[in-house]
């Protein structure tokens, strides 16, 4: 099956959000659709970014998985960008972005 990820740029809390829920959020909003691999928070350049690699049949629905953990994630803080991307041998093809 196909390795996927979505990789989300995050911006400020929503009010009353603790900075420890939103990680697993997302990684539960994958879960609730497909296998969640792994997850991962990390601050690049300055922003903090999401990531969750899951595992789809095709890079429509892994589109779709991806609007999902965004949509989720959106609840609870600003989320300023993401990719959503297929793997490809050693390097990630992006399937959807915004």
């Amino acid at each position: 099956m196909p390795d996927f990820r979505v990789t989300m740029i995050i911006g400020a809390l929503k009010p009353g959000v603790a900075p420890t829920a939103v990680l697993p959020a997302a990684k539960a909003a994958a879960a609730e659709l497909t296998m969640v691999e792994a997850s991962d928070l990390a601050i690049v350049s300055g922003e903090a970014r999401i990531t969750i690699r899951f595992e789809s049949d095709d890079d429509e629905l892994a589109a779709q998985i991806a609007e999902h953990v965004v949509s989720v994630t959106s609840g609870l803080a600003e989320v300023i960008g993401y990719r959503a991307a297929r793997r490809v041998g050693p390097r990630w093809v992006a399937v959807r972005a915004g």
